[in-house]
């Protein structure tokens, strides 16, 4: 079988001529698209990578605020809960104070409207008894009650303990201003007198003696001189009724009553 070589030549040719159509116009633009994808996946990839990066930033950020967050809140929660008990302290100490003070000033009243009472009664009980003594010494020994105080009075003058004489016998020769005598009642001439020569027999002198009426006693006589007292009274005979009307107003005086322990609610924990 003979060859066309003309033939073979021409198929060559075209062959060259088909393989650099394809490398022109069909491979390049192939291999460029092929290339120009790989390059968008690439870039794809990459841009998807940054994304997953950044949301787990952002995630990561998150979670993070949120745990400050909720340290934020605990602490908060804490200070508010501190605070609170610290507030409620704080009232329940005002109340307590408040309710000691008005105790307090509820005792004082009490004692104080006591003791008035207890003065004013015993003042009206003194006062019974010496007029009951007066008329009882005014019928049955017909004498007046100033007159056997006074008796009793220069009495107790003549009494004296030594070491008492001496020192108002001091006051007396030592002062500059008179003896003075003073009582509820004007004294008579008779007690007067009485009472002069009690002190000048006692200390053998010719001692100066000012009378003197005095509205504060409730019934006795006294004597100063020099800052040295000697007197007589009822009142010591009336400290006993004293006693007994305090014992008295101490049993039926009413109790105070008692304050009450303030309890303020707990502060709500979440």
């Amino acid at each position: 079988m003979l060859i066309d070589w003309f033939t073979v030549g021409a198929q060559l040719v075209n062959f060259l001529i088909l393989v650099w159509l394809l490398k022109h116009f069909l491979y390049k633009p192939v291999l460029k698209a092929i290339e120009d994808r790989e390059k968008r996946i690439a870039s794809e990839l990459a841009d998807a990578d940054a994304k997953v990066a950044a949301a787990k930033k952002e995630r990561d950020d998150f979670q993070a605020k949120n745990t400050d967050f909720d340290n934020q809140r605990s602490a908060l929660l804490a200070k508010a809960v501190n605070d609170a008990a610290a507030e409620s302290e704080r009232l329940l100490g005002v109340a307590r104070t408040q309710a000691n003070d008005l105790r307090a000033k509820q005792a004082s009243t009490l004692q104080g409207e006591r003791t008035r009472l207890s003065v004013t009664m015993s003042r009206l009980a003194a006062t019974e008894v010496v007029e009951i003594a007066r008329k009882t010494l005014g019928d049955l020994a017909t004498v007046s009650l100033e007159e056997r105080i006074g008796e009793v009075f220069t009495r107790r003058l003549r009494e004296l303990d030594a070491k008492s004489k001496e020192t108002l016998w001091a006051a007396l020769r030592n002062s500059s201003d008179h003896a003075v005598v003073s009582s509820r009642f004007d004294l008579g001439s008779i007690q007067r007198a009485a009472i002069q020569n009690a002190i000048n027999e006692d200390f053998s002198a010719d001692i100066h003696l000012r009378f003197e009426t005095s509205p504060d006693g409730i019934c006795g006589i006294e004597l100063t001189v020099g800052g040295q007292r000697v007197s007589w009274d009822i009142a010591s005979y009336l400290s006993s009724l004293d006693r007994k009307v305090g014992e008295y107003l101490d049993s039926h005086a009413p109790t105070e009553a008692a304050v009450p322990d303030i309890h303020l609610p707990a502060a709500a924990t979440a």
